[in-house]
C-alpha cells in the first residue's frame, strides 16, 4: 500500500477527522508540560549550601554575617560559639546554577538561599572551624575574613598567616587523603579583605602578596620544627613526605595561592568593607557567593 493511498496510515493521520484533531490538540498541550518537567526538574535539597566564615578575631566575620543576612551590619561583639543563619542572595545577583532560569521559576528562588556558618576566631576556639573541614560535605565555599589594616603590621599578618596556613593545609590533606579515583568536591576559598575604608588598609593585591610571603615563612618554620623534634632522623624524612605535613608544591620555595588549585581549592582575594564611613561595600563578596551557588 502506497503512502498516498486513502487507507494508508499517513493519509489517515492527516485526515480532517475529529479523533486526529483531538489527539493533535492533546499532544500540543501535554508535550510542552512534559518537556518542562524533564528539563527543569530539580531534586529538593535536604540542606542548603553552606558558606563557612572563618578568620582571626576582630576581622569582621560576625559583622559580615549580619550584613549578608539583613542587608546592613549591626553592632557585634567577639564570638565565643559558632552561629548559623540563613541568607538570601539579593535580586541583582544571579546564582550561577540558575543563570538560565527566569526570576519567577521556583528553582531560581531556591538557588538564592544559602547558609552562613560563623566560627569564632580566637586561637582556642578555632576547632569549630577545623572540625567543619574534616568532612565538608555540604560546604559550598569558605570565606576567610581578613582585616586589611591589621595585616599591614607584623603581628596581625603573622596571626592571619598561621591560621590561613592551617586551613589550607586541612583542605590539602582532605584532597591528598582521598581514597577514591574521583577526587573530592572542590571547595573555593575567598579571602575577604575587610576594612578597606581605613587609611592604613592594604589593597587586595598587596594583601595577597603579604599573605603568600608570610605563609611561606610559616611553612618553613613548621617543617624546621618537625625536623628539630626528630621527624627527620633515621629515615623519618620519608614519613614526613607520606604524611604531607607541608603546604603547597613540595614544601619548598615561595608559596603561592595558585598552588592550591592542584588540590581542588581556588583562592580568590577580593576587597570590601562591612562597616565604613561611606557605608558598607560588600558587592564583590556578593558576586563571589553568586558564582558559587
Amino acid at each position: 500500500m502506497a503512502w498516498h493511498d486513502e487507507d494508508s496510515w499517513l493519509t489517515t493521520a492527516f485526515a480532517p477527522k475529529l479523533s486526529t484533531i483531538g489527539f493533535t490538540f492533546l499532544l500540543a498541550i501535554v508535550l510542552p508540560i512534559l518537556l518542562h518537567q524533564y528539563l527543569y526538574r530539580i531534586k529538593t535539597p535536604t540542606s542548603l549550601p553552606t558558606f563557612l566564615l572563618i578568620g582571626p578575631s576582630a576581622a569582621g566575620k560576625t559583622a559580615l554575617l549580619t550584613a549578608l543576612e539583613r542587608g546592613s551590619p549591626i553592632p557585634t561583639h567577639t564570638s565565643t560559639s559558632p552561629l548559623s543563619v540563613q541568607a538570601l542572595l539579593p535580586e541583582e545577583y544571579v546564582p550561577s546554577s540558575a543563570s538560565y532560569r527566569s526570576p519567577g521559576d521556583p528553582a531560581f528562588e531556591r538557588a538564592r538561599r544559602f547558609v552562613l556558618y560563623d566560627t569564632p576566631g580566637h586561637g582556642k576556639l578555632r576547632h569549630f572551624a577545623t572540625t567543619q573541614l574534616v568532612n565538608p560535605t555540604n560546604i559550598q565555599g569558605i570565606i576567610f575574613v581578613v582585616d586589611a589594616a591589621a595585616v599591614a603590621e607584623d603581628v596581625g599578618l603573622n596571626e592571619t598567616a598561621e591560621y590561613m596556613h592551617d586551613v589550607l593545609l586541612a583542605l590539602q590533606k582532605r584532597y591528598t587523603g582521598n581514597r577514591t579515583s574521583k577526587g573530592p568536591k572542590e571547595i573555593p576559598l575567598l579571602i575577604a579583605a575587610n576594612k578597606l575604608d581605613l587609611f592604613t588598609a592594604l589593597p587586595p593585591h598587596l594583601v595577597k602578596i603579604s599573605l603568600e610571603k608570610a605563609i611561606t615563612e610559616v611553612r618553613k618554620s613548621r617543617v624546621k620544627g618537625m625536623k628539630d623534634s626528630g621527624v627527620g632522623v633515621d629515615g623519618a624524612d620519608e614519613g614526613l613526605g607520606e604524611e604531607k605535613e607541608w603546604l603547597g608544591d613540595g614544601g619548598e620555595g615561595v608559596f603561592e595561592f595558585g598552588q592550591m588549585e592542584e588540590v581542588g581549592t581556588n583562592v580568590s582575594v577580593r576587597g570590601g568593607n562591612v562597616v565604613g564611613g561611606q557605608g558598607s561595600d560588600v558587592k564583590d563578596w556578593w558576586e563571589w557567593i553568586a558564582e558559587q551557588l
